[in-house]
């Protein structure tokens, strides 16, 4: 390496810190519902916590337990009728604070599930955000878990 070569290195280095130094981002408390074993889809729920000094943003989740997963939330149209539609833009996660993805709320979508999920089974879930930070989780399947944010939704369809 060249002492030009080093002497880049080390400022691509010194600006890329700052958008991972700040990034102290944590989850808690995370599970995931189907409606039954033989369910194409399901809903990933949790609170992210930023402890760090800056914003960030959920930007994207994957996972192989689905052939498409999404970050989604429910809107509820003029009709009145509640829709569930995804969010390209993400979940903002404020410094020092937190977002909750619960049910009848934000959460993460997985689409054509790869194979049938029971309770007690565990999902590989890959979050992507917005400061270029990556966490692995392993998410539980938990169906009859009770949620006060979940409220029964009438008259819900998914779409976009």
């Amino acid at each position: 390496m060249t002492h030009l070569q080093g002497l880049l290195a080390a400022v691509a280095v010194t600006f890329a810190l700052p958008a991972f130094a700040d990034s102290h981002i944590a989850i808690s408390d995370p599970y995931a519902r189907v409606a039954s074993p033989a369910a194409q889809s399901g809903g990933i729920f949790m609170t992210i916590e930023n402890h760090g000094t800056s914003d960030d943003r959920l930007v994207s989740a994957a996972s192989e337990a689905a052939k498409k997963v999404e970050l989604h939330t429910h809107l509820a149209g003029a009709d009145g009728v509640v829709k569930m539609v995804e969010v390209k833009e993400g979940f903002p996660v404020p410094a020092h604070g937190s977002h909750a993805l619960a049910r009848g709320g934000d959460h993460v979508m997985l689409m054509g599930l790869v194979k049938p999920l029971n309770d007690g089974d565990e999902i590989a879930v890959t979050l992507t955000f917005e400061s270029g930070k990556t966490i692995d989780v392993t998410v539980p399947v938990d169906s009859q878990r009770a949620d006060m944010a979940s409220q029964p939704m009438h008259g819900m369809t998914h779409g976009n």
